[in-house]
């Protein structure tokens, strides 16, 4: 099986705002066959029922593709949909409370700022941590300022575990955020708003592969 940092190296992260007329699912199928490895359901405005619906809808379309689901911040939403793993925030349950809850295998991520806050997540049990905004970004509402490249260096070098960037990454900076030291970047606007999810998805993945080179 491919080790989790390759299939950290692009995380697609959905978004209800994907388009008029476009389906969440529909873009995430289109992200699938341009070989997202990763897909993260995030929802923050959804209610817990219709959370669980999508992720097990998504789950079909992983799990057929090989891909792994993740859903942010709902441990409870993952569990009940059969996710591969959950992604945290600071202030979501902490890491140490969910390992002690989740099922062997079950992955879990932590949003980490700094290195030190990596290396508390990485002593709780966490299997990768994210850390951002890498760029000024408009999908997150609640982001904070950008951090730059050089905060992901700092980060990488501080944990063992795999490092996500996020954060107002697109194709053309993927690169950089890679050689900094991230195992790869996850998006949100780049892929469920493109034109094209499928050929975005491919351009961002190749742009993640040159920058481990």
């Amino acid at each position: 099986m491919t080790g989790l940092r390759d299939r950290l190296s692009l995380i697609v992260i959905t978004d209800p705002s994907c388009g008029e007329g476009r389906a969440i699912v529909d873009v995430v199928r289109a992200a699938l066959r341009g070989g997202a490895p990763s897909i993260q359901l995030r929802g923050k405005d959804q209610a817990a029922r219709e959370q669980v619906e999508l992720a097990r809808a998504l789950r079909v379309e992983t799990r057929a593709a090989g891909a792994l689901l993740w859903v942010n911040d709902r441990l409870d939403v993952a569990l009940a949909a059969g996710a591969d793993g959950v992604h945290l925030g600071q202030d979501d349950l902490p890491v140490e409370a969910a390992r002690r809850i989740v099922p062997g295998g079950f992955l879990i991520g932590i949003s980490a700022e700094t290195a030190e806050l990596a290396r508390a997540a990485e002593r709780g049990g966490a299997d990768y941590v994210g850390a951002g905004p890498v760029y000024e970004t408009g999908s997150k509402a609640d982001a904070g300022s950008a951090v730059g490249c050089a905060r992901i260096a700092q980060v990488a070098a501080a944990v063992r575990i795999p490092v996500v960037g996020i954060g107002g990454i697109a194709a053309a900076n993927a690169g950089e955020v890679v050689r900094a030291g991230a195992a790869g970047v996850a998006v949100i606007s780049a892929v469920m708003r493109a034109a094209d999810p499928e050929a975005a998805t491919r351009e961002l993945l190749r742009a993640a592969t040159t920058g481990r080179s």
